[in-house]
């Protein structure tokens, strides 16, 4: 019997099936994510059983199905609750209380966050927890996460709140103990966190987003998006938070090209963006402004 050896594309069907990723998602996978590309595909065609690329490529071509599974196997990251300590520091300390203050009179007094590119949903619970942590009688706010993402498979594992000891093993025990039902050796989400929580498909390369918001999470997302439409899409941002909305953005990303006006507010080592509470009367596509700091 002679050495069986992983199937693999030729730079041609690799190029193909970028190419046409690109073009059905907007994803791209250029420079230093092209190797992740060639083993990812690797990968597919090993459990899909097939010995070429181009069988890949006329199967994707054929079915959305078939589609979509190379792309959630592409997409596929690493994440985890409370991934960024500070930026959730940055939350509890500093965008939260000035939320808490500017609403507290409000009717209904409501508070509406965005969590874009939610993955299997360890970041928008981590948000509806600290948001059940930190304002004063959350009971009497109406709370709501909105937690979308392209891949469908990993919004449908979000949607069960179900997690592994090991995917738990960073959580405090009282934030253990307080949010998660223990269930058959797994851990499932307390109903009131989880009914803070919906869950959706969305592409941030669509035109129009769903509503405006008083917080938008979009960390390590835009790395996915070629230079034009990461610019595209922060000004979109910007256009859908509410006026002195914040919005958090992964360590590698900036507001860099984009015509916006956001404040810079440094909380130890994350940076979030506010966008003032009134228009500025000079030209507020000027760019952005460096801002205070909030240690």
């Amino acid at each position: 019997m002679g050495i069986q050896h992983n199937p693999v594309a030729t730079e041609h069907e690799l190029g193909e099936i970028r190419a046409l990723v690109e073009r059905q998602s907007g994803i791209l996978f250029e420079g230093s994510r092209e190797r992740l590309l060639a083993t990812r595909v690797g990968e597919h065609l090993g459990a899909k059983k097939m010995a070429h690329g181009s069988e890949l490529l006329r199967a994707i071509l054929a079915s959305n199905v078939e589609y979509e599974e190379l792309l959630e196997r592409l997409l596929t990251q690493e994440t985890s609750f409370f991934r960024y300590p500070d930026v959730f520091h940055a939350l509890q300390n500093h965008v939260l209380p000035e939320l808490h203050l500017r609403k507290l009179w409000t009717s209904p007094r409501a508070l509406r966050v965005w969590s874009a590119g939610c993955a299997t949903g360890e970041e928008p619970y981590s948000i509806a927890m600290t948001m059940v942590e930190t304002l004063e009688s959350p009971d009497a706010w109406v709370l709501s996460v909105l937690a979308t993402d392209i891949s469908r498979a990993a919004l449908q594992q979000a949607e069960r709140g179900v997690y592994s000891a090991r995917q738990l093993a960073g959580l405090p025990a009282a934030r253990l103990e307080n949010h998660f039902t223990p269930v058959g050796g797994q851990y499932l989400i307390r109903p009131r966190i989880r009914n803070l929580v919906s869950f959706a498909p969305f592409n941030l390369v669509d035109q129009v987003y769903p509503g405006r918001f008083d917080c938008i999470f979009c960390m390590n997302v835009l790395i996915y998006f070629s230079e034009p439409q990461r610019t595209a899409i922060i000004e979109r941002l910007q256009d859908y938070l509410e006026p002195g909305g914040f919005l958090f953005l992964g360590h590698a990303e900036t507001l860099s090209g984009a015509k916006v006006n956001l404040r810079t507010i440094v909380h130890r080592d994350a940076r979030v963006y506010q966008k003032p509470e009134r228009a500025l009367a000079t030209d507020a596509g000027a760019g952005t402004h460096a801002g205070r700091s909030a240690r």
